[in-house]
C-alpha cells in the first residue's frame, strides 16, 4: 500500500472507530459486533505502524475507552485503568510469550476469563466502601457510588479495615437478569437492549439508584490497583485475598508455568463458555509476578505483560422449518424463524427475530431452506444468511392480515414493516395498556406489566378509561395485592389524572407521536379538543413535523372511536386542557435548534436537555425556522441542509458560552 493510500484508509478508520467508540462506551448502544470492532482497531495499528509519520497522538489507538459522561461528577483515577491488548490467533500469544521471555526467562502465567461487561473502580478506606467510578477514558471515570451501593456483591463493609485498599472489577448483568430485563421492555413496547454487556452499562448510568438495584447486576474483581495494609507478590495470590475478603472474584483462574499450558486454559475457558451465566468476550493471560510487571510497564494504552485473547463468533447450519408472525403494541408485525435446534455459544437456539420483509427478502428466505445462524454478542440469536435452498421452495411472504385479529395489514410509506391497524387487535391490548402507564407516559406508579398482565386476564382492563374506573376493592381481591397496596395503586391513578396534555397524548400510542413532538403539540395548542378539530395543515406546519407525522396525527384523529376514547378519558377526570407555558428569561427562549453528529462531551440527549432548559426548543429535522444547528464530528446531511438555508452553525463551545 502506498503512502497516500495508507494516510487515506487511516482517516477512514480513525472516524469509523470514533464513532463506533462513542456508540458502544458512552451511548451504550454499538451497531457492530465487538469481534468486528476489534478487528478495526487492528487494522489501524498496523497501519500506523506501517507508517509511523501518520501516527498522531489523538488517534483511537492511543485511548482506552470512552468519554466520561457530564452527568455524573468526574474521578480522576490514582492508578490508570488501561486497556489490554488484543490476541485473534495462537500465533499472537505465542509470539506475546516471547517477547515476555526476553526479560523474564521462565514466566508463570495466571489466566482468566475476559468478562463482557463495564470496568469500574472500588475505593475503601479503613474497611469502608467510600467510591466507586467507571473507568471512562481510563484517567478520568464517572462516579457512580450510589448506583454501585446497590449491587449486592459489592462488599460495603471489609472483616479487615485495610487503611486503603482500590480493587478493579468488571460489572455485569446475569443471563437471567437479562432475559428478565428484555422480557419487560418488550411488553412495555421498548427497544428491548441488545446484549447484557449494553443493559449492564445502560443500567450503572442510571441517575435514579432504585432503576439500577432493580437490574439485577453483578460483579467479578480481578485486579487490586492499590493497597496499604498488605502487600501481594502475585496476581493468583491477590486474587485469593480478595476472596477472603468478600469479594466477588473472578471464576477458574488458573496458574500456568508455559505458554503451552496458558493456551490449553485459554482453549478450556472457551469450551465453558456456553455454560457460564454471564457473557465473557474472550480469555486474559496475564504475568503472575507483580514486580516483574513493573519492569514490562505499560504503553500508551495497554499493559505490555498482558494479553487478551478474544474468542471469535460462533456460526452454524440448520434447517429453517416455519416463521411465526407475533403482533406489537403498535400493531408492528414482527417474524420470527423457527429453526431445527442448534447448539450456540452453549445454549440450545431455535428461534431468532427476522424483523421485516425487506430482511427477509434480503435473505431470500423460504421455509426448508438451509440458514447460517449466530448469536450476537453472544447471545441474541440471529441469522445470517441462507446457504443452501430447497429445490422449488417459495420465498416466504408476510401474511395479508393480521395474525390476532384478522384485519388486512398494510405497510406504509417508507417504513420497512407491515402494521395492523385495528385498535381493538387483542395482540396489541396488554401491550397498550403497559405503555400507557408507563413512567414516559401517564407514569402511574404501581400499575406496571405484571398487574396489568392479571388485570387483563381477570377482564377488569381493556382500555384506558378501564383504568380509571377501578376500585380499591377490585384491586384488593387480586394476587399479592392487599388493602394498602390497592389503595396505593387508586391513589396513583387519581394522581394521574391531573398529568399535563403531552403524557396522555405520548401515552395513546400515536404513531410517530413520541415525547418530544407530544410537548411540542401542548406547546402548540389550548386542548386537546382543539387538536381533535385542526386542520392536517396545522399539523404539518409545526416546527419538526413532517408529512408523515401530520399525516399519522390527521389519521388518528380522524379515526373512528378515537372521539369516543377522548370523550371517555375526559368524562372520567383525564385532563385535556392544555398548560400555558411562560418561556420567556431563559437565555435560549424562542430559538430552534437541530443538533447533529459527535459532540466533544455531550450526547446529543444531554445537548437537548439543556437546550430546553434555557428556553429553547429542540427539533429533529433542518429546515428555515431552525435558528442554529449544533454540529460535532460526522455531521454529514443536516449540515450541508444547514449550509444551503444560511443556518447558523455552532459548535457545543459556542453553545456553552450562549449559556454562560
Amino acid at each position: 500500500m502506498q503512502r497516500e493510500e495508507g494516510a487515506k484508509r487511516i482517516e477512514e478508520l480513525r472516524e469509523l472507530i470514533r464513532y463506533h467508540s462513542k456508540r458502544y462506551y458512552e451511548d451504550d448502544a454499538p451497531e457492530i459486533e465487538d469481534y468486528q470492532y476489534d478487528r478495526l482497531m487492528r487494522q489501524l495499528a498496523q497501519l500506523e505502524a506501517a507508517f509511523p509519520e501518520l501516527d498522531a497522538p489523538d488517534s483511537p489507538t492511543h485511548r482506552v475507552g470512552g468519554a466520561a459522561s457530564s452527568l455524573f461528577a468526574p474521578v480522576t483515577h490514582a492508578v490508570r485503568m488501561e486497556s489490554l491488548q488484543d490476541a485473534f490467533s495462537v500465533e499472537e500469544l505465542l509470539e506475546f510469550d516471547r517477547r515476555i521471555r526476553e526479560r523474564l526467562p521462565a514466566p508463570l502465567y495466571s489466566v482468566e476469563p475476559k468478562i463482557d461487561g463495564l470496568s469500574v473502580s472500588l475505593e475503601y478506606e479503613n474497611g469502608l466502601f467510600v467510591r466507586g467510578s467507571t473507568r471512562g477514558d481510563g484517567q478520568t471515570g464517572e462516579d457512580v457510588t450510589a448506583n454501585l451501593n446497590t449491587v449486592a456483591a459489592i462488599p460495603k463493609h471489609l472483616p479487615v479495615s485495610l487503611p486503603l485498599l482500590e480493587v478493579r472489577g468488571e460489572v455485569f448483568m446475569p443471563h437471567e437478569s437479562f432475559d428478565r430485563l428484555v422480557e419487560w421492555q418488550e411488553l412495555a413496547g421498548e427497544k428491548p437492549a441488545k446484549n447484557p454487556r449494553n443493559a449492564a452499562a445502560g443500567s450503572l448510568r442510571q441517575k435514579n439508584p432504585a432503576v439500577t438495584a432493580g437490574r439485577g447486576l453483578s460483579i467479578y474483581c480481578f485486579n487490586v490497583q492499590r493497597v496499604e495494609g498488605a502487600t501481594y507478590s502475585s496476581q493468583v495470590e491477590s486474587l485469593d485475598s480478595l476472596s477472603a475478603l468478600g469479594f466477588s472474584v473472578l471464576p477458574f483462574y488458573t496458574l500456568c508455568r508455559s505458554i503451552e499450558e496458558a493456551i490449553a486454559a485459554v482453549e478450556d475457558i472457551g469450551r465453558r463458555r456456553g455454560e457460564l451465566s454471564f457473557d465473557i468476550d474472550g480469555a486474559v493471560i496475564k504475568v503472575d509476578d507483580l514486580a516483574a510487571r513493573e519492569q514490562f510497564g505499560s504503553t500508551a494504552k495497554f499493559p505490555r505483560w498482558a494479553i487478551a485473547y478474544k474468542f471469535p463468533p460462533e456460526e452454524k447450519d440448520t434447517r429453517l422449518t416455519a416463521v411465526e408472525v407475533q403482533v406489537g403494541r403498535t400493531g408492528v408485525l414482527t417474524p420470527t424463524a423457527v429453526f431445527e435446534p442448534v447448539q450456540l455459544a452453549g445454549t440450545t437456539v431455535s428461534r431468532a427475530v427476522l424483523h421485516n420483509e425487506d430482511f427477509i427478502a434480503e435473505k431470500g428466505l423460504s421455509v426448508g431452506d438451509t440458514i447460517r445462524v449466530r448469536k450476537a454478542g453472544d447471545i441474541i440469536p440471529e441469522v445470517v444468511a441462507v446457504t443452501r435452498h430447497e429445490a422449488g421452495a417459495e420465498p416466504y411472504r408476510l401474511p395479508a392480515v393480521c395474525p390476532s385479529c384478522g384485519q388486512p395489514v398494510a405497510r406504509e410509506p417508507g417504513e420497512a414493516a407491515l402494521f395492523c391497524r385495528n385498535p381493538a387487535c387483542p395482540a396489541q391490548v396488554a401491550r397498550n395498556l403497559v405503555h400507557f402507564a408507563s413512567r414516559g407516559a401517564m407514569d402511574i406508579e404501581g400499575l406496571g406489566p405484571a398487574m396489568v398482565l392479571q388485570l387483563t386476564a381477570r377482564g377488569l382492563v381493556k382500555t384506558p378509561p378501564d383504568i380509571y374506573r377501578l376500585t380499591a376493592e377490585q384491586l384488593a381481591g387480586i394476587e399479592r395485592m392487599g388493602e394498602k397496596s390497592a389503595a396505593n395503586l387508586t391513589a396513583a391513578i387519581d394522581r394521574s389524572r391531573q398529568n399535563p396534555v403531552w403524557r396522555l397524548l405520548f401515552g395513546l400510542g400515536i404513531r410517530h407521536i413520541g415525547e418530544k413532538a407530544a410537548k411540542q403539540l401542548e406547546a402548540a395548542f389550548e386542548s386537546v379538543e382543539q387538536m381533535q378539530t385542526a386542520p392536517r395543515e396545522a399539523f404539518a406546519a409545526l416546527d419538526g413535523f413532517g408529512e408523515v407525522m401530520a399525516d399519522s396525527l390527521a389519521e388518528f384523529f380522524a379515526r373512528p372511536g378515537t372521539a369516543a376514547l377522548l370523550d371517555e378519558l375526559r368524562s372520567l377526570g383525564v385532563n385535556t386542557r392544555c398548560e400555558t407555558k411562560e418561556t420567556g428569561g431563559g437565555a435560549l427562549s424562542g430559538k430552534t435548534f437541530v443538533i447533529t453528529g459527535t459532540l466533544p462531551t455531550l450526547k446529543r440527549s444531554e445537548a437537548a436537555a439543556l437546550i430546553e432548559q434555557h428556553g429553547g426548543r429542540v427539533s429533529g429535522s433542518v429546515s428555515q425556522k431552525t435558528d442554529y444547528l449544533l454540529a460535532g464530528e460526522a455531521a454529514g446531511s443536516k449540515l450541508q441542509k444547514a449550509q444551503a438555508l444560511g443556518v447558523e452553525v455552532i459548535t457545543e463551545a459556542q453553545l456553552s458560552e450562549m449559556l454562560g
